[in-house]
Parts: structure tokens; sequence; C-alpha cells
């Protein structure tokens, strides 16, 4: 989940990576690692209360995923 988010975002590729992701539904974030809505829907509460990501109609991606994703 964190590393398709981060995809989409941008983080990795040259030039400044977009924080803020176009909207997309939580459906076809299920659909895109193959799992279930609700999943996605657990982790992204998580990632949000870990401060990770904010997803207020908008889903903007902080770099701290990036960081946990590579000490990890």
């Amino acid at each position: 989940m964190a590393r398709i988010l981060l995809r989409l975002a941008h983080f990795g590729k040259e030039g400044r990576p977009e924080n803020v992701i176009p909207k997309i539904s939580q459906e076809v974030l299920a659909e895109m690692i193959g799992t279930t809505r609700s999943r996605v829907n657990f982790f992204m509460n998580r990632f949000r209360k870990l401060g990770f990501i904010e997803y207020n109609g908008e889903l903007e991606v902080h770099s701290s995923l990036l960081n946990v994703i590579l000490h990890d």
C-alpha cells in the first residue's frame, strides 16, 4: 500500500515529487494492490494517524512515508 502511494506521488523520480495525488477511490487502490477496499481503508486510516498522509478529499503523501519504507 505504501509503495503504491509513493509511486502515485512520483517519489523517486527525477524532479520534485507531487505530494497531492489526483482523486482516486479506495476501490481503485484495492484493485491496484490486489486486496479489498476495507483493507485499504484500514491502512489509510493507520497512515493518517501516524502522520504519513493527509486524506481529506485529496490525498497528500508526506516524505516521512518514504523514510519508513527505506528504513524497513
